[in-house]
């Protein structure tokens, strides 16, 4: 956030607008760049800059306020872009093309292939529910397996495939791949492994849990000795 108590000009315009206190002494200051400008982030709104260009300005500050809301609303389209998504949308064979291959350039999409009667899947349409929500540039869908690939057999369930334009990048099938109970976090590190989205987690939560099965066997041998 912009420092209000900076000496800018674009400071002083919001001084003589009375959105800022006015400063005691307010130095003579040079104009900032282009780039300066962009660069900063003020807290303005695109409507507090539309309110202020239909005040009475001179030339220069209509300009600064004008490439401000410019600014502004590149910025608001680039982040529309990147959060389009947000939910997992359930699809059928006939909506795969339009919906998977047929996506968009760059996008990511996570496909979930379950069955309602396979609990491992109903864990993972859980799970994708709040990915879905935490990285909205992904596309999840997910369908009834038989009713997007006729015959797919139950023992491949669940199945997740992983497309990006139009292609498939990425086929996890069946429970073997995610273990009997994964919890979230899981879920989260195999998509972040693979580049699909840029999770805070710094290591595999496996991990953890085979270190912690593996001190306590050697607990439990090492005890065993000891009665011996």
């Amino acid at each position: 956030m912009q420092d209000p108590n900076e000496d800018t000009e674009w400071n002083d315009i919001l001084r003589r607008k009375g959105i800022l206190p006015q400063k005691e002494v307010a130095p003579e200051i040079e104009d900032p760049t282009p780039e300066e400008l962009e660069a900063r982030d003020y807290g303005t709104t695109v409507d507090d800059l539309d309110a202020l260009l239909d005040d009475e300005l001179d030339e220069d500050e209509e300009a600064i306020m004008q490439q401000m809301r410019d600014s502004r609303i590149a910025a608001m389209k680039i982040k529309a872009s990147k959060d389009r998504f947000g939910e997992v949308k359930e699809i059928t064979a006939q909506a795969w093309k339009q919906e998977i291959n047929e996506a968009g350039d760059d996008i990511w999409v996570i496909v979930h292939l379950y069955d309602k009667g396979v609990m491992l899947s109903n864990i993972l349409n859980n799970h994708f529910v709040h990915l879905a929500q935490k990285y909205k540039h992904v596309k999840f869908v997910r369908g009834v397996a038989k009713q997007c690939v006729p015959n797919y057999p139950d023992k491949n369930l669940p199945t997740v495939f992983v497309y990006k334009n139009g292609t498939l990048i990425i086929q996890w099938i069946g429970g073997g791949n995610f273990g009997p109970e994964p919890k979230l976090e899981v879920i989260e590190w195999m998509l972040h492994e693979k580049t699909i989205i840029d999770s805070d987690l710094e290591e595999d939560p496996r991990k953890k849990t085979e270190d912690m099965f593996t001190r306590n066997v050697l607990n439990y041998v090492g005890k065993g000795q000891q009665d011996e």
